[in-house]
């Protein structure tokens, strides 16, 4: 039987082999450097512009990528190629990739006697799993402000994105504790907002596109798609500080990024956006510009009515 195949150690290998060491400095200090995209139709979408950001985040950490941006690339189209043929056509992939510095081989729970040896890289995927976003086209979602707060970019620049995110899960719990299917908002240390645990929060008042300032999250590259379409459509997009005031009282507000594209949020701490409908004017008219870009009904996709029209093809 075939299965999927990763990239690590310089080479393929089946996902049922591929291992890390457990004194990698990825487990031992969470030193980790990531990035994510996806397929539309198995085919990857702004892949240079991952894979670009994932190596400006290599290079913040003062770490090196193993092989370069094209042969990156050229792996990545590769394992695309091999494990979207396991999923049914009506189903997407998500692309994973994360370098830590490698194996401590001195493991005292610090990098004080580290010596530079090979890196730990991995390129991976899974099946963008659609069922779980279904709620967010059918409901929205709940989007609640945890008292836990982002971490200040004078401890660490939040373009990179990494996967040191014990706060993100603490602050997950604390927002579930309000609503077990919650998204946390974070704040930053003087009450702006920030961004979602792995999405980017855009509110709309008045027709124009609001982001909270780049300072104080990660520039998605999901966002950047909503900057460029709301370009497009002559829709006014600006980044400024923002407070919970602002998103209370937004006509809409919605979440952007990688495996959904972008959903409606109806709540925010228990209070309706607007009227709580699901999804509003500059909601649609972004997300049908979106699907025309990939090809596909991007909600259609999600809510299964994608893959029923490919198994009916």
């Amino acid at each position: 039987m075939r299965e999927p195949i990763v990239y690590l150690g310089g080479g393929f290998t089946p996902a049922s082999q591929a291992k890390v060491n457990i004194y990698d400095f990825g487990i031992v200090l969470g030193a980790t450097v990531t990035d994510q995209l996806r397929t539309f139709r198995h085919e990857p979408f702004r892949l240079e512009e991952h894979v670009e950001r994932f190596f400006e985040s290599a290079k913040y950490a003062r770490l090196t990528v193993p092989i370069g941006p094209g042969e990156t690339m050229a792996r990545t189209r590769e394992l695309i190629r091999h494990n979207a043929g396991l999923i049914p056509a009506g189903a997407d992939l998500g692309v994973v990739y994360f370098l830590t510095p490698g194996e401590n081989l001195g493991y005292a729970g610090n990098a004080a006697d580290f010596k530079p040896g090979e890196p730990t890289f991995c390129i991976h995927s899974f099946p963008l799993p659609f069922a779980a976003f279904q709620r967010f086209f059918t409901e929205g979602a709940h989007v609640v402000t945890p008292s836990t707060r982002h971490v200040p970019p004078q401890c660490l620049d939040q373009k990179i994105k990494h996967r040191s995110r014990l706060h993100w899960w603490i602050a997950e719990k604390e927002a579930q504790l309000v609503d077990q299917d919650a998204v946390p908002l974070m704040l930053d240390l003087d009450g702006n907002l920030t961004e979602c645990s792995g999405s980017n929060l855009l509110l709309v008042k008045k027709g124009v596109v609001y982001s909270p300032t780049a300072a104080n999250m990660l520039r998605g590259a999901s966002r950047e798609v909503v900057s460029e379409i709301c370009a497009e459509l002559g829709i006014g997009f600006e980044s400024r500080d923002l407070q919970v005031h602002d998103a209370i009282n937004a006509d809409e507000i919605f979440l952007v990024t990688t495996p959904y594209c972008m959903a409606p949020v109806t709540r925010i701490n228990g209070l309706p956006v607007r009227d709580g409908e699901v999804g509003g004017v500059i909601f649609e008219r972004i997300l049908a510009a979106w699907s025309e870009k990939a090809g596909l009904d991007i909600r259609g996709q999600v809510l299964g009515a994608e893959a029923d029209q490919e198994g009916a093809a």
